[in-house]
This record gives C-alpha cells, structure tokens and sequence, in this order.
C-alpha cells in the first residue's frame, strides 16, 4: 500500500455546478465529468478544450466501453445511457424493477453490464450482472444490507480487469471487495483498516496492477467533504 502526493495541473470545466463522476478514453485522449445538478456531462481534452453534452436524466457513475463510447448512469431513473465521443446518444437500457439507485455500471465485451446498486435506506444492496438489453439479471452478489462478506452496505463504485474480475467500492464498509467473472466472492483487496475515512471513486491500473482508491473524510456538521488523499494498492 502507498500513500502518493503529487505535483499536479488544473483544467477548468466550465459552467460546472456538481462534478460527481469522472472516467477517460484512453484512444481519444479526453476526460468525462457528470454533472448531476444540471444534467450533463463535461468532456475535456489535452489542451483544455471543453463540451459540454445535455442527458435530460440526473447522471451519476460514469465508464467507457470497448467501442469508447460513454456508459452513464442515470440513478433516479434506474437507465443506462450509451453516448458517442461526439455526445449522440446512441441508445437508452432500462433496468429491472428490483435494481434500486443503481450508482455505477461497466459494459463487458459481451454486451453485458456489471451494475452496483442499492442507496442508503433500500432493502437490497448488491452487484449485478445484467443481459445487453438490460432485462434480466444474469448474476448478482448481495442481498440485505450488512458487513458480512457477502454484504455489501451502500456498494458506490466498480471496476473490471482484462479478465473480468469485479473490484467493488463498498462506501460505508470502507472496503473494496473483489468478484470472480461469474460474481462469487474471492476476497477483500482492501479492509477498513487500509483507510482513514471512506472509499468514494477507484481507479485500476490493468497494466501495473494497482488501484487507486479515493478516500475521503465526510464532515456530517458541515454535510460536504473536508479532507481527502488517494491511496494506491498493489492487486
């Protein structure tokens, strides 16, 4: 484990109100900020150039899928909608009744989608594998909210590897708890006592294996954020 604090630069997004999620192309070289406040997503190059694209729903978590289109994930509705680089909106995926507040999804090679779902208060908090046309669940892990291991409390943030491993942000667990292809649990590749406050975003390095894990203080008194660091793990 390391803790890394680094020299950075800034880019402005213009006309932001509430950044909630980010995620980049690795082919075109550009950044993507959803803006759940007023409905749009943010895409930023290199040089600092910026778009700005409307989804007419709330966005929340954000990926990119293997044709480097954007995934996002509107929670309020309970949708998955597919955008080109350019912000066309490609198509928009339903899902099933009993996936609540889904927070973040990945699009597979094979059309499918890994969902985490589940918000605060609801009775089901769990990870899904769900068919290309979002109408069934072909897998899940979870159930009734809890701190056992196959309990998820508020599952926020996913990632998959070249093999379809799952790496799941659990936020009030203050843990990252990984999946096999097939949704069984393997282990926790992070525990609570790895992190100072809790996980909120990750980010995987496939190539180096590591994984970026955001972790930040919530200030209940004050209801934002007062403090945060990003801490790297070997996987």
């Amino acid at each position: 484990m390391e803790v890394h604090e680094t020299s950075h630069c800034r880019r402005t997004v213009p006309n932001a109100c509430r950044l909630h999620d980010m995620t980049s192309c690795k082919l075109l070289l550009c950044l993507y900020i959803s803006d759940p406040l007023v409905e749009c997503i943010h895409r930023l190059d290199l040089h600092g150039n910026a778009e700005q694209w409307w989804v007419s729903d709330a966005p929340v978590g954000l990926s990119v899928n293997a044709n480097h289109n954007l995934i996002v994930t509107c929670r309020e509705v309970r949708k998955i909608k597919e955008f080109s680089p350019s912000g066309e909106l490609l198509r928009g995926v339903i899902l099933p009744d009993d996936v609540t507040n889904p927070m973040h999804a990945i699009q597979l090679t094979s059309g499918q989608f890994i969902v985490c779902h589940g918000h605060r208060y609801d009775p089901v908090h769990r990870v899904c594998k769900i068919s290309s046309d979002g109408r069934h669940v072909v897998q899940s892990h979870g159930g009734q909210p809890g701190s056992d291991t196959g309990q998820y409390n508020w599952p926020f943030h996913l990632a998959v590897d070249d093999n379809e491993f799952v790496f799941v942000v659990d936020f009030n667990n203050r843990r990252v708890t990984l999946l096999s292809p097939t949704l069984e649990y393997v282990r926790q590749v992070v525990s609570r006592d790895q992190l100072k406050w809790g996980p909120i975003r990750r980010c995987l390095d496939v190539q180096r294996r590591r994984l970026y894990v955001a972790d930040n203080k919530w200030d209940v008194d004050k209801n934002k954020y007062t403090a945060g660091r990003v801490v790297v793990f070997s996987v």
